[in-house]
């Protein structure tokens, strides 16, 4: 019986979402045995920075790898949406699991059931300028206050009435079993997630040729495609994972379509295309996409963001 070591960050969510990978190798390899791991990483020491404000990658993620090329550990579970577009030498996503949710979602202490029903000047907790820019295109009466912490802490502080809201992305919310907390979720065709938001991406060393069929075993095909696809908006386009850009991929059938946008950081210059084609040529229907956005305006608007503007 051999044992497998994952490593992952030691949050209530990190924990939550590892072990439910673990749950489903063990089904189907109920031989094998799998101990975890738990690494800080920086985004976990540092818990006053604002994310957006943040000109590195792999806040969350690049102690997690480290561990992994340095043997203390056969995998790695992450937040798909936190791994850099460019991963380090030795390294490989050997699966990308089945996603449910991809949206994101709104908590407030009493129930409401859509964005309009928020009072006036409401202050709404966000880490994401992403979804910042987005409520402020949707009502610039609305407005976005950074916030730091887990899931559990953001959760209390619109319970305790620091915040009038919160956007959190659903597949957390529905990890820990709070999804009755949730007031709505947005529809992510039009309230546009984080490339690759709330799928996980199990990460091997390139090398290792029995961990890697391990964990091929949960690689979900249509959740892989449509995960990079969101991802080579972020490639192509050259911003970091903290800019205000969303990208959501949905596959029908043998197409699929891609939403994307490019905003300013007020909201105002809110560039939004989308695009279809089949499936197969997903990869370069994201980089046409990603191309239209630059050439509509979105280069510039990345290039003051990147100088401080």
């Amino acid at each position: 019986m051999r044992t497998f070591t994952v490593a992952t960050r030691g949050g209530e969510l990190a924990i939550a979402q590892t072990n439910a990978v673990i749950s489903e190798l063990k089904k189907l390899n109920p031989d094998i045995q799998i101990k975890i791991k738990k690494i800080t990483t920086r985004g976990d020491r540092d818990r006053r920075t604002t994310l957006w404000k943040l000109r590195t990658s792999g806040f969350f993620t690049s102690q997690v790898e480290d561990a992994l090329l340095a043997g203390q550990a056969d995998f790695a579970v992450h937040s798909f949406k936190d791994l850099p577009t460019k991963q380090q030498d030795g390294l490989t996503i050997a699966a990308v699991c089945k996603r449910e949710f991809a949206e994101d979602c709104i908590v407030t202490a009493g129930k409401i059931n859509s964005i309009d029903e928020l009072s006036p000047k409401a202050r709404i907790g966000t880490s994401s300028l992403r979804r910042a820019v987005q409520i402020k295109h949707i009502r610039k009466d609305l407005e976005p206050v950074p916030i730091r912490g887990n899931v559990t802490t953001r959760v209390r502080l619109v319970e305790d009435g620091k915040f009038d809201a919160i956007v959190l992305a659903r597949a957390g919310m529905e990890r820990l079993g709070w999804g009755e907390k949730i007031s709505f979720c947005f529809e992510p065709e039009q309230f546009i997630p984080a490339p690759a938001q709330g799928a996980l991406a199990v990460q091997t060393k390139s090398d290792d040729i029995a961990t890697n069929q391990l964990v091929a075993s949960l690689n979900d095909e249509k959740t892989r495609i449509a995960t990079f696809a969101e991802r080579q908006i972020l490639v192509t386009t050259e911003c970091g994972c903290h800019a205000p850009v969303g990208a959501f991929a949905k596959i029908i059938g043998d197409d699929v379509i891609i939403y994307a946008f490019i905003s300013d950081a007020e909201g105002e210059n809110f560039i939004r295309r989308e695009i279809a084609g089949p499936v197969t040529e997903a990869d370069e229907l994201a980089k046409r996409l990603a191309n239209e956005l630059l050439e509509a305006g979105g280069k510039e608007i990345l290039e003051r963001i990147e100088n401080g503007g």
